[in-house]
């Protein structure tokens, strides 16, 4: 039996940030990203304790990169999902697509 990692919804969105951003994912970054695409604002906290919670699941890595004089010689920390996280991301998106099946007509519908 294979046993499934559980994410929820927010995690996903960090995620996906993160793939989207590509090598320049880090935290001001994701939280603009998150911003723009879901219209949904995202404190630094909530967004910092699920990129915690990703790599202690093994989910998403992060590197340090140079010191930047632009902020005070302090670098940034850089993000990137590793291979179960994509993994998790593909059942997720598979997940969802199985149970969207079939109710496409209603989900268009205005209550």
């Amino acid at each position: 039996m294979v046993t499934r990692t559980s994410l929820g919804e927010f995690e996903k969105l960090v995620m996906l940030a993160v793939l989207h951003l590509g090598p320049e994912a880090y935290g001001a970054t994701i939280i603009r990203e998150l911003e723009g695409r879901t219209g949904r604002g995202s404190s630094s906290g909530a967004v910092y304790v699920a990129l915690r919670r990703l790599q202690k699941k093994g989910l998403v890595s992060s590197h340090v990169g140079d010191p930047n004089p632009t902020r005070g010689g302090r670098p940034k920390r850089y993000y990137t999902v590793e291979r179960e996280g994509m993994a998790c991301l593909r059942q997720a998106r598979e997940d969802w697509s199985a149970m969207v099946r079939g109710l496409e007509h209603t989900l268009e519908q205005t209550p």
